[in-house]
């Protein structure tokens, strides 16, 4: 009699080896190499890079995107922003917290950098960071912080630890990096006085600076338009950017002056790294206003000198021929001396409102005087929390309408809304732009200023405008060129280690592109429109962005620069 026929074994249960698999497209990776076939797995936030047609051989993922046709990048790097308290724990909002805008306009501004393919934010830029103070310097920069970011009560730190515990998880779609800023260390350490530092004083700031680089902030910047920054000397900034240098780290400055003086703010520039040894990073290099035109003609060939010459030296740029900043930085020094609350004193005052129009008409030394090289009709409201009607109107015209000269209606506006307004300025001149963006030293920016009402357009468009109107309709770069400076310099740049490129064991930090649609959306009617040929964007290896849709997924983290 038989037995039993033997049983045959069930096949083996195929575990997926992967999170993710993006299949079929073309991997841009980062450097400026050819982009080439490959297929992306990822697994517990890192790469691995395939052979192409791992359909038929065996990568087994749990989510598999099929991106034929579609470019695999890095995720781009912003290397400038102002984005510090977007997604930062808010503490009671007070007095001016009842016209912020709601949660919705916040989700917003968050979503915007993340939708263009943005997966890594620079903030702290301008001389202007949520942090480092002397504890007792911190209740006196909670005005400075109110002002400078448009987002509320948010509680500055003392120190680059304090930054990142303020960073709320739940609100982080990007990952976020920060520089030190110069103006809220200096104001952290001696206030807002007109005045140089004492001995003391500047051992208190680069002792400050000093522990926060050594906790992973990114470098040091500079607002030297901006105060309190603008109040110190060259010998300060020596002595700081020496700090920086001590830790491997950038000196990155908005020059004193980006107008008609541009070639000798540049200069002073030059100064400090060639004195400190800290690699500089010119901040949004552009040219700006009808004397300043041109220019950059003579500051990108003396920036390639300087690096032929031993400097390390690079820039970076946005795309559009707009500007943006606080309007109170349009007021002469003068006016600005001894932080917000000074300044909103002085207002009021009809001499003071006779000194700033002459100060305008005839300068001031030492000043970059934006509406002196420009007018106040180039110069529009973005965000006036109380005034949402001015938002997108000129000052010249919101002037006119009210019947009272521009310097009358700026202080008027600024009274009422406690100093808080920004504006975007139309200063610069298209071939200028062009030439700073096609530079060997260049990369990409927004500059972006996130706040409700109608901010430029720059922190919605800016990477999707670099790849689709500036490289692929106007040849001004190849795509591989194009991702590269917005990928792999920047890493390299600030340190940020396992990113800007797709290799093995980097972080999975991607975006999947349709080089032959993308393009920006936003426009200064409506700033926040997402781009298109975006179709999937991967932070810390968690889909985020796909088909062009955000998944609700907030995988960003705050990314410490050993």
């Amino acid at each position: 009699m038989r037995g039993p026929l033997p049983r045959t074994p069930a096949p083996a249960v195929r575990r997926p080896a992967y999170d993710l698999l993006l299949r079929g497209g073309v991997l841009v990776d980062g450097t400026g190499a050819p982009g080439r076939a490959a297929d992306i797995a990822v697994a517990g936030g890192r790469v691995t890079v395939l052979p192409p047609g791992t359909r038929d051989g065996g990568a087994v993922a749990a989510d598999v995107i099929d991106v034929a046709g579609r470019v695999v990048a890095p995720g781009f790097i912003d290397v400038h922003t102002h984005s510090d308290a977007l997604a930062a724990h808010h503490g009671d909002h007070g007095d001016h917290g009842d016209h912020r805008g709601d949660e919705d306009d916040l989700a917003a501004l968050r979503l915007a950098p993340l939708l263009q393919g943005v997966t890594t934010e620079i903030a702290g830029n301008c001389g202007s960071s949520l942090f480092p103070a002397l504890p007792e310097r911190l209740p006196g920069l909670a005005e400075h912080v109110r002002v400078t970011f448009g987002l509320g009560r948010v509680p500055p730190a003392e120190d680059f630890e304090g930054f990142a515990a303020g960073q709320d998880p739940a609100r982080r779609r990007t990952h976020i990096a920060s520089l030190v800023g110069h103006g809220t260390l200096r104001a952290g350490v001696m206030g807002f006085a007109d005045r140089p530092a004492t001995g003391a004083e500047l051992r208190a700031m680069c002792a400050l600076l000093d522990r926060s680089l050594a906790q992973g902030a990114a470098g040091l910047s500079t607002g030297l338009i901006y105060p309190p920054g603008g109040y110190a000397d060259t010998g300060e900034l020596v002595a700081l950017a020496r700090v920086a240098a001590r830790h491997g780290k950038p000196y990155v400055t908005h020059l004193r002056d980006e107008m008609s003086q541009v070639e000798t703010a540049l200069e002073e520039a030059l100064e400090i790294a060639r004195r400190s040894g800290a690699p500089l990073q010119i901040s949004h290099h552009k040219t700006a206003g009808r004397h300043g035109w041109g220019a950059t003609l003579r500051t990108l060939p003396r920036l390639e000198r300087a690096r032929a010459d031993g400097i390390d030296v690079l820039c970076d740029v946005y795309p559009y021929t707009a500007g943006s900043t606080v309007l109170h930085a349009l007021l002469p020094p003068w006016v600005n001396e001894g932080g917000i609350r000074a300044l909103l004193e002085r207002l009021p005052v009809p001499e003071v409102r006779d000194r700033i129009r002459r100060s305008i008409a005839e300068g001031v030394d030492g000043w970059e005087n934006t509406v002196g090289n420009g007018g106040w009709d180039l110069i529009s409201v973005a965000a006036a929390p109380r005034h949402p009607a001015a938002a997108g109107r000129r000052i010249a015209d919101l002037a006119h309408a009210r019947g009272v000269d521009p310097v009358e209606y700026v202080c008027d506006l600024l009274l009422a809304e406690g100093g808080e307004v920004t504006i975007i300025s139309h200063s610069m001149r298209e071939d200028d732009v062009r030439r700073v963006l096609a530079s060997p030293l260049a990369m990409i920016g927004s500059d972006g200023v996130p706040k409700p009402g109608r901010p430029h357009p720059r922190w919605a468009g800016s990477f999707a405008r670099v790849l689709g109107h500036y490289g692929r309709d106007r040849g001004l770069f190849t795509l591989e060129d194009a991702v590269h400076r917005m990928t792999g310099r920047p890493a390299r740049r600030f340190g940020l280690a396992g990113r800007g490129t797709v290799r093995d064991g980097a972080h999975a930090d991607l975006v999947v592109l349709d080089p032959d649609t993308v393009c920006d959306g936003a426009t200064f009617d409506q700033p926040l429109l997402a781009p298109e040929g975006i179709g999937t964007v991967v932070v810390a290896g968690r889909v985020a962005v796909r088909d062009g849709r955000p998944t609700g997924e907030c995988a960003g983290e705050v990314v410490r620069v050993p």
